[in-house]
């Protein structure tokens, strides 16, 4: 009831997609989810000096190297961080972070070991960004040096939830049995790559204001551009080939992340609706990305409209996450994001 509450409180659209998935997980997928937000609440909180940010991730990491958690350090978190927050949701959720823990310490110890896991991992990419980024702001602009650095970022704070999912899927479902769970789960990373590249170019325009650019320096000298540049909507012309590269770069992982859904057993229908909204969504995205003149002004939301999400889950819904109907569909939206 609490998790239900504070879920609710945190994320409602969250929360509704999280209904979709199988009960036997949905208290451990939902807490996992409160910790990451609680984490990158802690890493995003400007008002705090990067110093100090970076000390308390790590305080906060290390509640999840072992089955003890530092009651004390929790409580310091909180201090330091609740003052600062002027979003509600962030708010309410550093506030109930004790009953989070509590939370966690109830369950099995192999699911614990799963969450450990996963949040030892994902804090490395907030901890990546706290680091390599040296700024706030448009003085500061960093970008990525290479390729390999985008995509260790990508498994960082996407591709271990893949991981994640799966090993706890396999674990609580019966039905998946026959999966290799290894196999599965490197098909998995690959899918949260691409959902975190999808991320990444939606959001550009306001990570650069923010001196973030993910997108490595490699590719932008093949362009003849510098992390600068990008500041200026004027530089789109030049920077469409690039685009156009990381965006299929995004369809491929995407495509495997495809195929990780198809290998859910039909009658595991919630679990294939988990699987397929973020794919077709975030195929719908990407065809704004390919399309948009306004990809480098901050000013502009890149989002698929909510009419087209609620068409999306009647689709898939109506249809019992039918294989022929989805794969239709998100091979349409491929098509047409990366033509």
């Amino acid at each position: 009831m609490l998790l239900n509450k504070l879920l609710r409180q945190v994320s409602r659209s969250f929360y509704l997609t999280l209904l979709v998935v199988p009960r036997s997980v949905r208290d451990q997928v939902g807490l996992s989810y409160l910790f990451a937000r609680a984490a990158d609440t802690v890493a995003d909180t400007d008002l705090i000096d990067r110093g100090s940010r970076l000390l308390f991730l790590k305080q906060f990491k290390a509640q999840f190297a072992g089955d003890q958690v530092g009651w004390g350090d929790v409580r310091a978190i909180q201090a330091a961080l609740i003052p600062h927050q002027t979003e509600s949701a962030e708010r309410v959720l550093l506030e109930r972070l004790e009953d989070c823990f509590r939370l966690y310490l109830e369950f099995a110890p192999e699911d614990r070991g799963r969450i450990r896991e996963l949040m030892s991992t994902l804090t490395n990419g907030m901890e990546m960004d706290l680091t390599v980024f040296p700024g706030d702001s448009t003085r500061d602009l960093t970008a990525l040096r290479t390729l390999d650095d985008l995509d260790r970022y990508t498994y960082y704070v996407a591709g271990c939830v893949g991981e994640f999912w799966t090993a706890m899927m396999c674990a609580h479902l019966p039905s998946l049995t026959r999966w290799n769970a290894t196999e599965m789960a490197a098909i998995g990373v690959r899918f949260g790559k691409g959902l975190q590249l999808t991320n990444i170019l939606k959001d550009l325009a306001r990570d650069l204001q923010r001196g973030r650019c993910y997108i490595p320096e490699m590719l932008l000298r093949e362009a003849g551009l510098e992390p600068k540049d990008l500041l200026r909507k004027d530089s789109l012309p030049a920077f469409r080939p690039i685009v156009l590269k990381l965006v299929r770069m995004a369809l491929d992982h995407l495509d495997q992340g495809w195929l990780y859904t198809m290998a859910i057993p039909r009658r595991e229908v919630r679990l294939r609706l988990a699987c397929m909204w973020p794919i077709l969504f975030a195929g719908g995205t990407l065809q704004l990305v390919f399309t948009s003149p306004d990809l480098l002004d901050p000013a502009v939301t890149l989002k698929i409209s909510r009419g087209r999400v609620y068409r999306i889950m009647a689709l898939t819904t109506l249809t019992g996450a039918c294989g022929y109907v989805g794969t239709a569909y998100w091979g349409r939206l491929r098509k047409q994001a990366g033509r």
